[in-house]
């Protein structure tokens, strides 16, 4: 009834989960994820005790194969009906998938990821999601979108289409600091859902990411002279950008003496000269 990938990014800094299912609001049941401990999705009648079982073991230092052996071992359930997939911080991720779960159903591990999903179109489902997943970099959440991405292209749950979700973990990376939740975006009831969750994680990449210092401009001649202008301030030029910014939600992309070019974008677009 649903496919999935949970992962660790190629730094090992974050993991991740990404699901999409034909049943409403599935990034209430599938997923979890803690900061350098790893990641699971739980599906297929799923048993929603092996999240915090799955991350128990896994911050005890068990290897994510073992951490699934335990599971399985360990649920008083019907195990032939269970799917679960699950990423530590190092090392191979592993799946399981039931042999009583609905055609076609299988799954896919290997070095930092496992790929599983039940009730599918066919097993391309889970093909197409391995090969976007070796063939993608850069963000885990972007390798994590275009995984999912492939997967739906390739039928997805042979059902149709309803809800899906992401959720990303490091450590510190989360809003202000203050949390290890560096995305968690759920489509709880959508024709599109897939579609629907990667306009959420533009939008999110906008609002809650750091800047790249790579990119700042800094707030000099020209450049401060016109954010002064479309502000219409005499005074502290960071103060009155910072609280600009704060208005339009985009307080994460501040820098004193600097301006994020998508800030300045957004500046521009919003305000009269």
């Amino acid at each position: 009834m649903t496919f999935s990938i949970v992962a660790r990014s190629a730094d090992g800094q974050s993991l991740g989960v990404a699901v999409a299912s034909k049943f409403l609001g599935v990034g209430a049941a599938v997923p979890a994820a803690l900061a350098d401990v790893g990641a699971v999705a739980t599906q297929s009648y799923a048993n929603l005790a092996y999240r915090p079982q799955a991350l128990a073991l896994l911050a005890t230092g068990v290897a994510a194969p073992e951490t699934v052996a335990a599971l399985i071992a360990g649920d008083a359930g019907p195990v032939d009906h269970r799917q679960v997939g699950v990423v530590g911080p190092g090392g191979p991720g592993a799946t399981f998938t039931g042999g009583a779960c609905h055609d076609w159903a299988g799954g896919v591990a290997g070095d930092g990821f496992a790929i599983q999903g039940n009730m599918l179109a066919g097993p391309q489902v889970v093909e197409q999601m391995h090969a976007a997943w070796l063939g993608s970099e850069g963000r885990l959440a972007d390798r994590l979108l275009a995984a999912l991405r492939a997967g739906d292209e390739a039928g997805g749950d042979r059902r149709g289409r309803q809800s899906c979700a992401l959720l990303v973990v490091s450590k510190g990376m989360g809003y202000g600091g203050t949390s290890d939740v560096l995305a968690d975006l759920r489509v709880d009831d959508h024709p599109a859902p897939v579609t629907e969750l990667a306009r959420l994680l533009e939008m999110h990449s906008l609002y809650f990411e750091r800047p790249d210092p790579t990119t700042l401009i800094t707030l000099e001649g020209e450049t401060a002279d016109e954010v002064r202008t479309r502000l219409a301030v005499t005074g502290d030029l960071d103060e009155a950008l910072a609280s600009w910014a704060g208005i339009e939600n985009l307080e994460m992309r501040i820098v004193p003496g600097h301006i994020d070019p998508l800030v300045l974008a957004h500046l521009r677009a919003t305000t009269q000269n």
